[in-house]
């Protein structure tokens, strides 16, 4: 029993110090505050299950990144696939990114797998082959995934460079 209440211990000390790191991440992936805390709150419970196994093998957070990025996905594609029947309120409404930029938005309207790529690679820099094995793709796929991401996010915001070039 002591031993159970130690890794109780460690595992809750990791939580604290983790999760906020792992809410911004978790909303980096959704873009909706409410879907980064069911991430963060979902791939928690998962690890406590597995804290035993994990905190030996492999480093805990990277864990639960990749348990995030997996049940986001697994949303996504189980959402898309999901038709309503009701009538959508009149006005829309949704929640502010933290900034102005467009660069939320923009994100937010790229597609999930590409998004998450994105996020993965420069918000969490990983490198590919880590990128590949969250998503459980290839490191080309990874790469063309990147490179279509980067490109749309071009083509939808402004450019600097040519904005202070003028003056």
């Amino acid at each position: 029993m002591e031993r159970q209440s130690s890794l109780d211990e460690r595992f809750e000390e990791f939580a604290a110090q983790r999760a906020d790191a792992l809410l911004r991440y978790g909303y980096l992936l959704s873009g909706n505050p409410h879907d980064a805390a069911d991430l963060t709150q979902e791939a928690l419970v998962r690890l406590h299950r597995a804290w035993p196994r994990v905190r030996h093998k492999q480093a805990p957070e990277a864990y639960t990144r990749m348990i995030m990025t997996r049940l986001h996905m697994r949303t996504w594609r189980l959402r898309r696939r999901e038709r309503l029947d009701w009538a959508l309120p009149d006005t829309a409404r949704t929640d502010q990114p933290p900034s102005d930029d467009g660069l939320w938005t923009a994100l937010a309207g790229l597609p999930k797998r590409q998004r998450a790529v994105l996020v993965l690679r420069y918000y969490e820099d990983l490198p590919d082959e880590e990128i590949a094995a969250v998503l459980g793709v290839s490191r080309g796929t990874v790469r063309s995934h990147v490179s279509l991401g980067l490109a749309k996010l071009r083509a939808t915001l402004p450019n600097p460079a040519a904005n202070g070039s003028s003056a």
